[in-house]
């Protein structure tokens, strides 16, 4: 007995000798390869959210891409035309909509010159500071003669921009082609038992992913429309300019309604406490139809988010990565949820209804 327990005892500290060393080498190499990681993707966080993006566009064309390929349709072909129309739908707009803006823009100069001024004084309240405000602003507006120069300066940004622009599409159009493989990679990774999990779980996250892009263009569309309209009859200056503002803002969550509110009002009371009454009110209207009965319809169920998480996630992501991003801060905030009701609340990702927006979901479940 004696014996036996010496050579447990002999066995055991010759294994720790052996072990306790590798065992230490390994667990420092994992914290390292850890820190370098997080490094790497703190310092490259501007291309992992491209990447990010690239990978939600083309989840948000994965249904059209699909119904098309299964009539004959080449992928790339299709892919190509979204990148086309995109395009096409913003050369659209700019065409439509920036000579009425540069014609508004140049009779608020004129509305706001020295005797507009004068008067504004004379009247005093809020209309004198706000128009005295405006013509601050429009005194730093670039003249026709100064938009070479301007060009020039920013020329390098305009690169990063196309640059951004084509690395976005590059990876969108890979993804389309090589998710499945991916997938099949990373889930050879895992046990057995797992793998059926976590490719539902995928294929869960990148149909949230693209219901909720659909929506959110739909939803710009339909506010940019609505709202350009009623401002127009209401007679509020820069009609043209609030309205779209108000529905590209629509994909910042919470805050963006806020803003566009505020710029239709102020403009509004620079003609009159009145009509930034009525706006106000026809503003407020609108949202709440919007958001009791067009958007509960459209994106309810996409994301599944409650409005205190989506305000959590539009901070957290502007504070640590930057505005640019916050964007995505619903998209990042779906993704983390979606891995916690799989990972900690148990869900089984197969039993989920994928959300749908103009087209039903064409995953394989």
């Amino acid at each position: 007995m004696r014996a036996d327990c010496e050579r447990e005892v002999g066995a055991s500290s010759e294994t720790n000798l052996l072990w306790s060393p590798k065992r230490a080498a390994v667990a420092a190499l994992v914290v390292l390869a850890l820190v370098v990681a997080v490094l790497a993707v703190w310092k490259l966080r501007g291309a992992v959210v491209l990447a990010f993006l690239a990978i939600t566009l083309a989840s948000a064309m994965r249904p059209t891409v699909d119904r098309l390929a299964a009539r004959g349709v080449p992928r790339l072909a299709t892919v190509l035309l979204h990148f086309a129309a995109f395009l096409g739908v913003i050369a659209l707009f700019l065409s439509l909509v920036v000579p009425t803006a540069i014609d508004q823009v140049e009779r608020a100069r004129a509305r706001t010159s020295s005797s507009d001024v004068r008067t504004a004084k004379t009247s005093g309240g809020i209309q004198q500071a706000i128009l005295l405000a405006v013509k601050r602003r429009l005194a730093h507006l670039p003249e026709p003669s100064s938009l070479v120069d301007a060009a020039r300066s920013v020329t390098k940004t305009a690169l990063e921009v196309l640059a951004g622009i084509f690395f976005t599409f590059a990876v969108a159009t890979y993804w389309i082609f090589e998710r499945d493989r991916a997938i099949r990679f990373v889930t050879s990774l895992l046990p057995p038992a797992k793998r059926r999990v976590a490719r539902e779980t995928w294929l869960l996250i990148d149909l949230r992913l693209g219901a909720y892009v659909r929506g959110v263009l739909l939803m710009v569309l339909l506010v940019s429309t609505v709202l350009s309209l009623c401002f127009w009859l209401l007679g509020v200056p820069y009609w043209l300019l609030l309205g779209p503002f108000a529905g590209v803002v629509e994909v910042l969550p919470v805050i963006g309604p806020l803003i566009a509110g505020a710029a239709a009002v102020g403009a509004a009371l620079t003609v009159s406490w009145q009509l930034a009454l009525e706006t106000a009110a026809v503003f407020y209207g609108l949202r709440l139809v919007q958001d009791y009965l067009v958007n509960p319809r459209v994106l309810g169920g996409i994301v599944e988010l409650s409005p205190l998480v989506v305000l959590v996630a539009v901070a957290a992501v502007g504070i640590l990565i930057g505005p640019a991003a916050v964007p995505l801060a619903t998209p990042f905030a779906a993704v983390l949820a979606t891995l916690l009701d799989v990972i900690v609340r148990d869900r089984d990702p197969e039993t989920e209804d994928p959300p749908t927006v103009f087209l039903p979901a064409s995953e394989p479940r």
